[in-house]
């Protein structure tokens, strides 16, 4: 966002940087703190919270800063932002909590912890960016709804696949194109893969074998294109997308897709497994005016009737402190839910389950994700793959089938389930009423 970076120097230059704070430091968390501590005037990381103090520590050291405390209190925490002091803490709540932080990178990649997180964060007016889609496509319409009422922003970050295709719906938008499709574009689609299949990429890249595992299995994915959805109100064409795989170059997939359908279905999100351009994002757009149409045509994006424009690279961590400043500075959310969900991502079997049996995490061994449209999921009163974890199996589940809240009990006292009941009663009515009319 090319405004950002003079607004960022314009804090500098006043003495008034943007200060954030970080919840997580694992291998995206630390690549974070290195971009903003050395690539960005105008923004300082003044807090980083780990579960272990090691992993705050390791992630300040690698990017060049030694001196930090260790603080246990709001009132340690917040007596070392005022002595210009970098924080470091096991209690993720105190960066929530804490007077003189304008915002808060949730990099966790949890959904039952990140939620606690989220919820006491908009209650101390903190803008909270997030680097975590699958608590977003599980919960995001209703934490939406809370930081609204708040006056904070709750915003997905640039740089990942979902911030990079919003700002690009938002560029086709903005010159007078109708985007009809936001897709994805990944190099590998295999839902049975698991941490053991996935522990040599793992290895090599320094990474969680459960994180890639998602990746591979369709499962993060389905997460980023479902908010996608609920930022745009796009749907799915059908349950897990339509995944097209193509060997050439995106732009030459504009014939595939059936442009009055997507229309009816008011655009889609979709993904292909591909390598040209890759990984990146694209959005596919139709223009009604005959005579723009033939300037498009000049301009070398063909006779439509879509019309192809894509990214072909996303850069993560380098752009989530862009995604601060937009919060920050322009009051502006990268991606945020416009409404209740859209679409939603489901837990589907990985293998023959069993009865007894207690769901393991996403990126693991017993359940994959896709996505499917939110009005379906209520009425088949499907099982959400962010609330799967940690629930009991009643009945015995075969593989590939999608499992449903009869087929378990949920553990009790969670507030990811809490906060999923308040959102479907509080955006489930109008729904309900659109069926029965």
């Amino acid at each position: 966002m090319i405004i950002v970076d003079k607004a960022l120097e314009a804090r500098a230059a006043l003495g008034k940087p943007v200060k954030v704070a970080m919840i997580g430091a694992g291998f995206m968390g630390r690549g974070i703190a290195n971009q903003i501590i050395n690539s960005v005037p105008g923004m300082e990381l003044v807090a980083i919270s780990n579960r272990h103090i090691d992993g705050a520590k390791r992630a300040y050291s690698e990017a060049g800063i030694e001196d930090f405390k260790i603080v246990s209190s709001v009132v340690d925490l917040e007596n070392a932002l005022i002595q210009g002091q970098y924080a470091i803490t096991e209690d993720a709540m105190l960066l929530c909590e804490a007077d003189g932080i304008d915002a808060i990178i949730e990099v966790t990649g949890t959904i039952e912890y990140a939620a606690h997180l989220v919820m006491r964060a908009i209650a101390h007016q903190k803008h909270i960016i997030l680097m975590n889609a699958e608590l977003d496509g599980t919960i995001g319409p209703i934490l939406k709804l809370h930081a609204d009422r708040a006056g904070v922003i709750l915003t997905a970050c640039d740089g990942d696949q979902p911030g990079v295709e919003m700002n690009l719906y938002r560029f086709v938008k903005s010159i007078g194109l109708t985007p009809l499709l936001c897709g994805n574009i990944k190099g590998l689609q295999d839902p049975y893969r698991n941490p053991t299949t996935q522990a040599g990429f793992a290895q090599r890249w320094g990474q969680n074998p459960a994180m890639v595992t998602s990746f591979a299995d369709g499962t993060k994915i389905s997460f980023e294109q479902a908010i996608v959805a609920n930022g745009t109100g796009m749907k799915v064409a059908k349950r897990g997308m339509l995944g097209y795989e193509y060997a050439g170059h995106v732009d030459e997939m504009t014939k595939m897709y059936d442009v009055d359908q997507l229309k009816q279905l008011g655009g889609i999100v979709d993904y292909v497994v591909s390598t040209k351009p890759g990984p990146g994002v694209f959005v596919f757009a139709t223009h009604e005016d005959p005579k723009q149409r033939h300037y498009l045509n000049l301009y070398k994006l063909g006779e439509g009737p879509l019309y192809s424009f894509y990214t072909p690279y996303h850069l993560c961590h380098f752009e989530v402190p862009l995604s601060v400043a937009r919060a920050v500075l322009f009051h502006d959310a990268v991606l945020a839910p416009i409404a209740g969900p859209v679409v939603d991502v489901v837990a589907t079997a990985k293998i023959d389950l069993k009865a007894g049996e207690t769901l393991d995490g996403i990126g693991y061994y017993m359940t994959y994700g896709q996505c499917e449209n939110s009005e379906i999921v209520q009425l088949q009163n499907l099982l959400p793959m962010g609330i799967a974890e940690g629930c009991r199996l009643k009945r015995d589940i075969d593989k590939d089938q999608v499992l449903t809240y009869d087929d378990v009990e949920l553990p009790g006292g969670r507030l990811c389930d809490k906060l999923r009941s308040e959102q479907t009663a509080y955006f489930a009515p109008a729904k309900t009423l659109a069926v029965v009319k």
